[in-house]
């Protein structure tokens, strides 16, 4: 299975925590490809995360099968040819972007499921690795949100979260897809730039159900565990934003208890690092 994530030395909680969670689940080798980048936002800076990290994500994923492997790709000269200049001072940072690069990098294999590092995997995800599709770009699940706001003319919801993407680089390097959103998120600000650029742009979209991005709290049934923004109504209206790995707040509110196993492993293995 072919697995892909994108950011910087930020994102390093984040993926091992569901590198953790796919090792879980996962019944064959995994190839993780993690994209990264050197940029710049205003004075801020955002480094690739570091080679040390990698190497001791790979040394874990082996424990799982010697055929899987963590990959580092820092793709800092893609993003300096084209930098999406319009959206590199919005609350998204410029490496929040970097999966738009993907078709640009030619070890990538033409099928690869894109993961946020804020995704848990909750159970077996490869009826969803496995789907076909030959005819479509990319496939995902609704945005909780953001399906009500965009692309639902006659009540017909399109607007995808790019949080869990299946992605087919064989078709979206044919079709230009990433090539028309880098362009766009260079050009013009938007909200979640790199998501509404996909909405926007592709011609093929495979429309998933929830269970595989859910959004709201754990079911029964859910594949993959995305810890967006969300909001409470009751007793009062109010903004929730915790991460996997905010272990210090109210996991209650988030109701956990279902990979707890997963944060145990992950808190473990960053003591086993920090010793490294």
């Amino acid at each position: 299975m072919n697995i892909l994530f994108c950011g910087d030395n930020k994102i390093q909680d984040g993926l091992l925590i569901s590198i953790i969670s796919l090792m879980k689940y996962a019944n064959e080798s995994l190839k993780i490809y993690v994209l990264t980048a050197s940029s710049f936002a205003g004075s801020k800076k955002y480094v690739p995360i570091s080679d040390k990290s990698i190497k001791l994500l790979n040394m874990l994923i082996k424990q799982q099968n010697v055929e899987s492997s963590v990959v580092k790709i820092d793709i800092t000269e893609l993003t300096e040819r084209v930098p999406p200049k319009a959206n590199q001072n919005t609350r998204f940072t410029p490496n929040c972007m970097l999966r738009l690069y993907a078709d640009e990098v030619d070890s990538l294999p033409d099928k690869i499921l894109y993961l946020d590092t804020d995704v848990v995997c909750c159970s077996d995800f490869s009826d969803f690795y496995n789907q076909d599709i030959s005819d479509y770009e990319v496939a995902g699940a609704l945005d909780r949100y953001g399906k009500w706001l965009f692309h639902n003319e006659y009540l017909f919801f399109d607007y995808i979260n790019s949080g869990v993407l299946l992605l087919n680089l064989k078709a979206i390097r044919k079709s230009g897809l990433f090539t028309k959103c880098r362009l766009l998120c260079q050009n013009k600000t938007m909200f979640m730039p790199d998501q509404s650029a996909i909405n926007k742009l592709s011609v093929s979209k495979k429309i998933t159900k929830k269970k595989y991005n859910e959004q709201n709290k754990l079911t029964d049934n859910t594949v993959f565990r995305h810890f967006t923004t969300k909001f409470k109504f009751f007793p009062y209206i109010r903004i929730i934003s915790i991460k996997p790995w905010e272990t210090q707040k109210d996991y209650k509110e988030l109701n956990n208890a279902q990979f707890e196993d997963v944060i145990d492993n992950y808190q473990l293995q960053v003591r086993r690092f920090q010793n490294e």
